[in-house]
């Protein structure tokens, strides 16, 4: 059964009877199975892990929010991490068998039920969020509650989602939201005396200042010590042993030491496994050499759910999809050998320059996965136009017009999707010169596939706007032309790469 998991956190950390109230509202609705409840008194915080069906998802976030609107006053709370509601932030995030658009969906229907039933503005952040302001979760809840209260009615840019532009009275406001996993991950710099400390080195971690990908950070006091505590949004880009080193790193500058780290929730057994790996330089992939993995092993293929959708008799997604995923294999392949050579020491000349090839490929690879949905939507806009009356003088002309930006944007997509497979040829192509000669091969192979890719987007460029009219005829030549022009440096970039992967094979210069 495809499964969704949702993280509800709760602005209670110390009542026993209110936390189990919130747990068993969710345990207790068919579909869903908690897995994890981790509360924090000087948070003042609850947060709890469960998955469930697409079905049962949102009746038990929901069954929780009305608990949490019952029974906590956010007028009464006092506690250390931010918030603007009783439930404070509801994520939803894809597992095995369904897709960031399953969470989209619900977090929208999750979103509309708050408000409507309990009477709780919502705001949808993420890749849920309707508007580009309140991506970032931190924007969502700007000032907190308190501000809230008065920016919701007066600020036309703080009104809600969904439900009115007034909180809650006790229960405030919700985020409610649809994002890739995080790990939410604390780490202590010893006493509430070094909490100066944990704020410089939270401001020097986190993304928006500059600091590691994905990283979101404050410097708090917990418990009478001083913690930084963290968001880790990316865990491919910045994985939590990198994390850990940097904080531990920046605290060593102003002579603290880390004495201890924790994780709220729960986290995929990779993550830790890669942490130990990293630790005692063990090469190859930890997850393969454990006992538990060969046990656990399944015995028939799981089949992949894009594969599935793709052979599905149904005209999207297609090829235009099928090329973008190619293409992020490809920048995952390149992803690869950036970290094969950045973490061998004896490419720690270059260790550098592969620490920038490895995000470059990460974020390359992340824009193409969501490309895979956008280029299966693309024809929605031509189908739509097609469905237009034509009965007049007039509504043909809004006919032609909506065909006409229809058909441009069909072929826009593709054509986005070919550039930055030229990125991913390019970077692979660097990566088979400069990077480990031992993978020289894999570097070449995802310059291959992203040519290939490549051609295939362009081409689907050239049906697209031959689609076009005469008053289209122009914009619609010049796309078919930088498409050409995409496929040449491709093939450019795979040639070379070509090349490299067959010199470092004969190990001539």
């Amino acid at each position: 059964m495809p499964l969704v998991e949702c993280v509800p956190n709760f602005s209670e950390g110390r009542d026993a009877h209110v936390i189990a109230a919130l747990r068993d509202a969710i345990a207790g609705t068919a579909g869903a199975q908690v897995l994890d409840v981790s509360s924090d008194a000087s948070h003042h915080r609850t947060v709890i892990t469960f998955v469930a069906s697409l079905d049962a998802a949102v009746p038990a976030a929901l069954a929780a929010m009305r608990v949490a609107r019952d029974r906590i006053d956010l007028n009464a709370h006092r506690g250390v991490h931010p918030r603007i509601g009783a439930t404070d932030v509801v994520p939803f995030v894809p597992l095995d068998g369904t897709t960031m658009a399953d969470c989209v969906r619900l977090a929208e229907q999750l979103g509309e039920r708050a408000a409507t039933e309990l009477g709780i503005p919502v705001y949808l952040y993420e890749q849920a969020a309707r508007r580009p302001s309140r991506r970032n979760l931190a924007d969502v809840r700007g000032r907190g509650f308190e501000a809230l209260r008065e920016d919701i009615v007066t600020n036309p840019e703080r009104h809600p989602d969904f439900g009115a532009a007034t909180v809650h009275p006790t229960a405030g406001a919700t985020a409610i939201g649809a994002r890739p996993f995080l790990v939410a991950y604390n780490i202590y710099l010893g006493p509430a005396s070094n909490l100066p400390v944990a704020k410089a080195v939270a401001r020097a971690v986190r993304e928006s200042s500059g600091g590691l990908p994905g990283v979101k950070a404050l410097g708090l006091e917990v418990d009478g010590q001083a913690q930084v505590s963290m968001n880790l949004v990316d865990i491919e880009r910045a994985p939590m042993h990198l994390v850990f080193d940097t904080v531990a790193r920046e605290a060593a500058q102003h002579g603290v030491d880390v004495t201890w780290s924790e994780i709220v929730g729960l986290v995929p057994a990779r993550v830790l496994l890669a942490a130990g790996a990293q630790h005692v330089k063990l090469r190859g992939n930890a997850e393969q050499l454990t006992l538990e993995s060969r046990l656990e092993r399944p015995t028939v293929v799981i089949s992949d759910p894009l594969l599935d959708r793709i052979a599905a008799a149904t005209p999207t997604p297609g090829g235009g999809s099928a090329a973008a995923h190619a293409t992020a294999l490809a920048a995952a392949l390149a992803q690869m050998v950036a970290g094969l050579t950045q973490e061998n020491p004896r490419f720690a000349a270059v260790a550098d320059a592969m620490a920038q090839y490895r995000t470059q490929a990460a974020t390359l690879r992340a824009q193409l996965e969501t490309l895979v949905e956008t280029d299966a939507s693309a024809f929605d806009g031509v189908r739509a136009a097609r469905r237009l009356p034509k009965d007049t003088a007039e509504a043909l002309k809004r006919r032609a017009d909506a065909l006409r930006a229809a058909w441009l944007h069909a072929a826009t997509v593709p054509l986005h999707t070919a550039r930055l497979a030229v990125d991913v040829a390019q970077l692979a192509a660097t990566l088979a010169e400069q990077g480990n000669p031992n993978a020289a091969g894999d570097a070449a192979v995802a310059a291959l596939v992203a040519e290939a890719a490549c051609r295939g987007l362009a081409l689907n460029v050239r049906l697209n706007v031959a689609g076009l009219d005469d008053e289209g005829a122009e914009a619609g030549a010049a796309l078919a032309s930088e498409a050409r022009d995409c496929v040449d440096a491709a093939a450019l970039h795979a040639r070379l790469a070509e090349a490299a992967a067959l010199r470092s094979l004969s190990g001539s210069p």
